[in-house]
């Protein structure tokens, strides 16, 4: 098979959760687990920092990937779900698994992938894990899909586990409260390894203080360790952070915009310093490099990303209620007349949240992107006008961005969002 025909085996012989939502949903590690040992336990043969959370894991991840890579390590980087090419899931020090190894991969477990059945993912991690045993990579970030206690991901021994923050997202999975999703995203959470808590929240500390007890797992609360002020941006367009640690004040530069950021920054200073603790050669001119330069190393595409100014254009794959609520408090901070946003969701989730939430004097463009799981952009109209979001229906992602970007003048910002996909297929991302 050629590498497009190993891409429509992947997408159309086996179940993704991307495309097509619950369906492609497996409870348990049992394939996972197998698909490993059939490929003699890769997850086995490198060392791994582990990341989980609703929001904030995708940074984290790759902002934890920059510094080791500044440091010198070679660095494994397992992220999902991928905007433009099937590649962008699993990089080497910032170069995506080339189109070749896929179609090794797949070509040499063909007849195993065809009698097991497993899902998209997870044939996805398993090559993940596989080519990293195979470069032999010093370490990978693998950052979890979903939950973390059935995620395919968590077959791994990692150094230090993170856990960036707890929102309500994949409700029909891992439960309808805070407390039931922690117990979830908890279950990475190994025996005697250190875990890192990244936003402290009132309904899931007692949650993992338990679960971290049960498992004689040492637990950092990383807001208590490092305060974190954003001062702002700097010249050259990068936030700036103030950081307070150990009574000790210094500045640093985040190549990721917005100022959520400043939650996700706490967890990853603190998952450096556990690594520096077991070892590993991390320099503060490391860190500061290594925050500086996320997106040249590693690639990380649409989080709060400006693709135009003059009107601003703006995109973040954020999605459920605090993605969003984040997002509103960023675009808040901006200088415009008047607010465009080229709306997106999916059909398996409750956009009520998140509608609710959505100003009611911007002008909305609702669209649909070219997955069965999107929401039709005509059903999203109706139910945004349910909470008073007025607008009009073009469904084609870009043909949605290119009638905002007619309309608006220069003094005012055009939003793309409210779904990764809708993000995904941004022509000049």
């Amino acid at each position: 098979m050629n590498y497009q025909e190993t891409l429509d085996f992947l997408f159309n012989a086996l179940p993704m959760f991307q495309r097509v939502g619950a369906s492609a949903f497996k409870k348990d590690l049992k394939n996972t687990l197998a698909l490993c040992e059939h490929l003699g336990q890769p997850q086995q043969k490198f060392k791994s920092v582990h990341v989980a959370g609703t929001n904030g894991k995708g940074s984290t991840s790759h902002s934890i990937c920059s510094v080791l890579m500044e440091a010198g390590y070679k660095v494994g980087l397992y992220t999902s779900p991928h905007l433009k090419s099937f590649t962008e899931r699993i990089k080497i020090n910032g170069e995506e698994i080339p189109e070749q190894a896929v179609v090794g991969f797949v070509a040499d477990n063909k007849s195993f992938l065809e009698s097991l059945q497993p899902s998209f993912f997870e044939m996805t991690v398993a090559m993940a894990f596989w080519y990293f045993a195979k470069e032999q990579v010093d370490i990978a970030v693998i950052e979890v899909g979903m939950g973390g206690r059935l995620d395919s991901t968590n077959v791994i021994n990692p150094e230090v586990a993170v856990i960036t923050n707890i929102g309500f997202d994949h409700m029909q999975f891992l439960g309808d409260t805070l407390e039931k999703i922690a117990g979830e995203k908890a279950g990475i959470i190994k025996k005697d390894t250190p875990v890192v808590i990244s936003t402290q929240q009132e309904e899931t500390t007692d949650v993992f203080e338990r679960i971290a007890a049960v498992q004689h797992a040492p637990i950092y609360f990383a807001e208590s360790a490092f305060q974190i002020r954003p001062l702002g941006q700097t010249s050259d367009k990068k936030s700036l952070f103030e950081v307070i640690h150990k009574g000790e004040m210094k500045n640093l530069e985040l190549e990721l915009l917005g100022n959520y950021q400043k939650n996700n920054l706490p967890g990853i200073l603190q998952a450096l310093e556990i690594l520096k603790e077991k070892g590993f050669q991390i320099s503060d001119e490391d860190i500061s490099k290594g925050l500086s330069h996320v997106i040249k190393n590693t690639g990380l595409k649409g989080r709060w990303q400006i693709l135009g100014n003059a009107p601003w254009i703006i995109c973040d794959t954020g999605h459920n209620e605090d993605g969003i609520k984040y997002i509103l408090k960023q675009i808040n901070e901006y200088p415009y007349n008047q607010l465009f946003m080229v709306i997106g969701m999916v059909n398996d989730k409750d956009v009520s949240k998140v509608l609710s939430l959505l100003p009611k004097d911007a002008k909305y463009i609702f669209c649909q992107a070219n997955i069965p799981r999107a929401m039709p952009a005509d059903e999203l109209y109706l139910k945004a006008q349910e909470f008073g979001l007025d607008g009009i229906v073009i469904k084609d992602v870009n043909d949605a961005i290119s009638w905002a970007k007619k309309k608006a003048s220069k003094e005012d910002l055009i939003f793309i969002g409210g779904s990764t996909f809708v993000v995904a297929e941004i022509k000049d991302l």
